[in-house]
């Protein structure tokens, strides 16, 4: 995709403005979008790595905020022994079982950062509709614990015909990719 400012170069950085005038989005090439970065701050930006934009969001709070918060024992992970302290000021998590250790401190964190503290991950195209269907099962699986747990009947034998449909389209689908398999061969 072509920047929206020059028309020139690949675009690398999407914006979007919500203002009086309603939303405004616009890709940016780097250079176009430094050049809007600087007018939006009034000409005074100074080029921003993505290293120094984590730091500013996983920033410690305000001075008067830090005082007025009880202090308590430092957050350690105990495999590789890194603080909070030092995750927020680096924006870098030390190993997995930091997400463990720090996960009350993360989540706000990674709601506000991605909207989400759940990754979903993308699915292959090849292997999308299997796996689509799949995941719609699980998720009505369940759907369909909780409403037998709630009691909530009529609604259960919805999601059991939802899921037995959706069996059927899996296993035509898996029997379509085998067929196809067997005939390029």
């Amino acid at each position: 995709m072509l920047c929206d400012d020059c028309g020139k170069k690949e675009a690398v950085v999407h914006i979007v403005q919500i203002g009086p005038n309603g939303r405004v989005e616009k890709n940016l090439c780097e250079d176009c979008a430094q050049k809007y970065g600087s007018t939006m701050l009034g000409g005074n930006a100074q080029p921003m790595s993505v290293n120094d934009f984590l730091k500013g969001v996983f920033s410690t709070p305000p001075r008067q905020a830090r005082e007025e918060a009880p202090a308590g024992p430092e957050l350690v992970c105990p495999n590789c022994g890194m603080s909070y302290r030092d995750f927020q000021q680096t924006g870098k998590i030390g190993c997995s079982v930091c997400y463990d250790t720090f996960r009350a401190q993360l989540e706000p964190l990674l709601r506000r950062v991605h909207g989400s503290s759940v990754h979903s991950g993308k699915i292959p195209h090849r292997t999308g509709g299997r796996l689509e269907t799949k995941h719609e099962i699980a998720v009505l699986r369940a759907a369909l614990k909780d409403a037998v747990a709630k009691e909530a009947y009529e609604q259960a034998a919805e999601y059991r015909d939802q899921i037995r449909a959706l069996e059927q389209k899996l296993a035509h689908q898996e029997l379509q990719e085998g067929e196809e398999r067997h005939a390029a061969e």
